[in-house]
């Protein structure tokens, strides 16, 4: 049961941290799937991409920076994905 709770848990974070970082660039995944322009496949590879960065910690603390960011952090693995996003804005 703890690994079921483990995998869960990690993808409940990245989940988060790929909205937040939507959110950070002044995007809203929810309304951009309303609207057709992100895929609920497209939704679930990208956390599974995200699950895979080295670098969580410092995504974590980039989200808790202030304002708008005009660009993901480079070793973000989801950068292709949110730049598209911004364009069809």
């Amino acid at each position: 049961m703890t690994i079921v709770t483990d995998r869960t848990a990690k993808l409940r974070h990245h989940a988060a941290l790929l909205d937040d970082t939507a959110s950070r660039l002044g995007m809203d995944l929810q309304e951009a799937a309303i609207r057709g322009a992100l895929k609920f496949d497209e939704i679930s590879e990208a956390v599974l991409r995200c699950t895979t960065c080295s670098e969580p910690e410092a995504c974590a603390h980039w989200l808790k920076e202030e304002g708008v960011a005009v660009a993901a952090p480079h070793y973000c693995r989801n950068t292709k994905l949110l730049k598209r996003l911004q364009g069809a804005q």
